[in-house]
């Protein structure tokens, strides 16, 4: 009765997958692992993340951020959010992690202050290194590598899809960090990025850490990194924080 229902799931004498030691179909592969895909967040309330994921921020403390000192991150934490505390320096995640699914909510301040870059500024540091950008572009034109979702000072992204200032937009991640042989780059990062659903890179190789000002330059690395978000003046939100491992270099810091 086993082998009949093994042999129902698949089968054994078709060919080999090249690159792999499966046939097509083959029954005997691993089965994919269950995971709870949780639930989508609304202005409202922040989503559930998937049951894999490994909680970064889940609206009550600061727990697992540090300050840019390594000391108990200064910013303000109440009704389910994070607050950029102005001029209290860039905080960081205490683990590492390297290639990743990479969730993130931000919501610029509702009292529109300032134009251009000055307004509701902040940014997603992969690695502490790579900055995506978060600024309110809701009407607010500026240069188009520092807009929200862009590259920061590489690329800009494909549309501006950002939200009135006050409400909660969602960024999603696919991160793919540098690889390095000793003083070799043997593969830049990669990077797809979504705002509110909507695509605005795909796959996208960095040209090295992001700068102001400045072209970007690949210096030798590790693989794994510290989230870091930014600290520009502003009083911005951020909530519900989470990020599902793509590979297996992960560990505490």
């Amino acid at each position: 009765m086993a082998d009949a229902v093994k042999k129902s799931l698949g089968y054994s004498d078709t060919p080999i997958i090249p690159g792999s030691c499966w046939h097509v179909h083959d029954g005997d592969r691993p089965q994919p692992r269950v995971v709870n895909p949780g639930s989508f967040s609304t202005q409202e309330a922040a989503g559930a993340p998937p049951s894999d994921a490994v909680v970064l921020f889940d609206g009550k403390c600061l727990c697992n951020w540090l300050s840019k000192d390594n000391q108990d991150a200064p910013w303000k934490v109440e009704n389910g959010y994070m607050e950029v505390v102005p001029k209290s320096g860039n905080i960081h995640t205490r683990m590492e992690f390297g290639d990743c699914q990479l969730h993130l909510e931000f919501a610029t301040p509702s009292v529109v202050v300032g134009d251009g870059q000055g307004r509701g500024n902040s940014g997603v540091f992969f690695m502490r290194k790579y900055e995506i950008q978060v600024l309110d572009c809701f009407e607010n034109p500026t240069y188009p590598d520092g807009t929200t979702g862009a590259i920061y000072g590489q690329y800009p992204p494909l549309a501006n899809v950002c939200r009135k200032p006050g409400e909660w937009n969602m960024y999603d991640f696919v991160w793919i960090a540098p690889r390095f042989a000793g003083s070799q780059l043997v593969s830049p990062a990669y990077i797809t990025v979504f705002l509110n659903g909507v695509l605005l890179h795909h796959m996208k190789p960095l040209q090295g850490p992001t700068q102001h000002r400045k072209l970007a330059e690949y210096v030798p690395q590790n693989s794994i990194g510290a989230l870091e978000l930014q600290d520009h003046n502003n009083p911005t939100r951020f909530r519900n924080i989470w990020f599902r491992s793509l590979n297996t270099y992960d560990q505490l810091g």
